[in-house]
């Protein structure tokens, strides 16, 4: 796979460098990171030459597979053309952009405002809400991730996200549709029932309630049928707003173009980002008609829609549709959840459920010693990329492991997977019996 001419200074010197150069808060997964130098689709390579198998994509990235030449190509053939001149001036790519997400988007949302990334959208759309309704406060879950502005950050309800000291006050935080120890439907009732508590007593200083449809970091929740339904009419007879963050859920992720579109609710703003681009980076918060007249005043993003990341997320709008993905995402996640079910059953002293839609699957580990668990969690993530696949982590305690492979990945590589993590977690399971410490990341 390496040329002659190729010279890489391995995983060592790199965590050397960035020792030094890097601030401290930025931090990688394994004892023993690989370097990765190449991608291809369903794969990533390592400076040996190693091919792993990824089943975490960048967090929800790239979901159309590293490197696929139907996007690349596109991306590289408009470098050479027009690669950049900020929004004063009239190009085609970011108009036809926005016209291809009017006809993908539910509802009645059309009007979009491209940005980089997927903490820009969710900034913009903060903002959107509060000049459309001259309100300052949000409502937002518990264990949610938005960014890391200082907006986005307030409403984030990670502790281990929400790192500025001196966040928004007027941001009232209720539980999610979910907690161990009862069934959905009594967590979907405490939640609504805080809200409804915040709602008679802010209400009318609220702009917006933000919420992703199916957390991620949080550890890949799944609100019950018809939580979010009840949310959005409660939220309507306050004249508040609801922002979808479709960042890590868009574009096909579990099975529908977006998350939103499971629980038969139409949000008033929905955010996206990451597998718009595949890599290249960009993000969007659209809206109606109507919501979109207040965002009136001189506003512009000046990398935000360029025409290169506009090409690109046209030709991954194209690959989407061409190739399937949102309904293979679905035919597949079937099969990944129906696969780790089975192992659940086979390793219950381990893994205490599996969740998800889709591609986006959690598997959470000692979810009644959750500090153990994320121990083993480490240590499966370690064992399976000897193994030659790539798993993410997520959730409160960093005991879940996450599942979101590119969708271009195929049945094969998923029973390869399977196999690979009934031999590691029985490997846990033995380590677990004998007892285990933490092991530095």
């Amino acid at each position: 796979m390496k040329s002659m001419t190729e010279h890489y200074i391995g995983p060592e010197e790199i965590k050397a460098k960035r020792a030094s150069y890097f601030y401290p808060c930025t931090q990688h997964f394994y004892q023993k990171p690989p370097q990765i130098v190449k991608g291809s689709m369903q794969h990533l390579y390592d400076d040996q030459g190693q091919e792993y198998i990824d089943f975490f994509a960048g967090v929800s990235v790239v979901a159309c597979g590293h490197c696929n030449p139907s996007i690349t190509d596109a991306t590289l053939n408009q470098i050479q053309r027009l690669q950049h001149t900020t929004t004063i001036y009239l190009t085609q790519p970011i108009v036809d952009l926005a016209e291809r997400l009017a006809e993908l988007l539910p509802g009645t949302l059309q009007r979009t405002f491209f940005v980089n990334s997927g903490t820009e959208a969710n900034e913009g759309a903060l903002l959107l809400a509060r000049m459309h309704t001259g309100r300052k406060g949000f409502i937002a879950l518990e264990q949610g991730l938005h960014g890391r502005s200082n907006l986005t950050m307030s409403v984030t309800g990670l502790s281990m996200w929400r790192t500025d000291p001196f966040l928004e006050e007027e941001v009232y935080f209720i539980p999610r549709p979910y907690r161990t120890g009862v069934t959905p439907e009594e967590a979907a009732q405490d939640s609504l029932k805080a809200l409804d508590k915040v709602l008679e007593e802010k209400g009318d200083t609220i702009a917006a309630l933000i919420i992703e449809p199916i957390q991620g970091n949080g550890g890949i929740i799944v609100p019950p049928d018809g939580y979010l339904q009840e949310v959005k009419a409660r939220l309507e007879r306050y004249g508040v707003l609801m922002i979808a963050d479709e960042i890590q859920t868009g574009f096909g992720r579990t099975g529908r173009m977006f998350a939103i579109e499971h629980f038969d609710v139409v949000p008033d703003i929905i955010s996206m980002a990451k597998a718009l681009g595949n890599g290249v980076p960009i993000g969007a918060f659209s809206t109606t008609d109507h919501i979109a007249a207040s965002l009136n005043r001189p506003s512009a993003s000046t990398f935000g829609g360029n025409p290169v990341s506009s090409v690109t997320g046209m030709a991954v709008l194209d690959y989407i549709g061409e190739e399937r993905l949102v309904e293979r995402s679905e035919e597949l996640g079937h099969i990944l959840m129906q696969g780790l079910e089975q192992l659940m059953k086979r390793h219950g002293a381990v893994i205490s459920e599996v969740r998800g839609k889709g591609l986006m699957i959690g598997v959470e580990l000692l979810a009644s010693n959750p500090d153990l668990g994320a121990i083993l969690t480490d240590q499966v993530l370690e064992e399976m990329k000897e193994q030659g696949f790539l798993i993410g982590k997520n959730g409160i305690y960093r005991n879940v492991l996450a599942f979101q492979p590119p969708l271009v990945i195929q049945d094969e590589d998923i029973q390869k997977m399977l196999k690979a993590l009934d031999i590691v977690l029985e490997r846990v399971e033995a380590s677990k019996a004998a007892g285990v410490g933490r092991n530095p990341r």
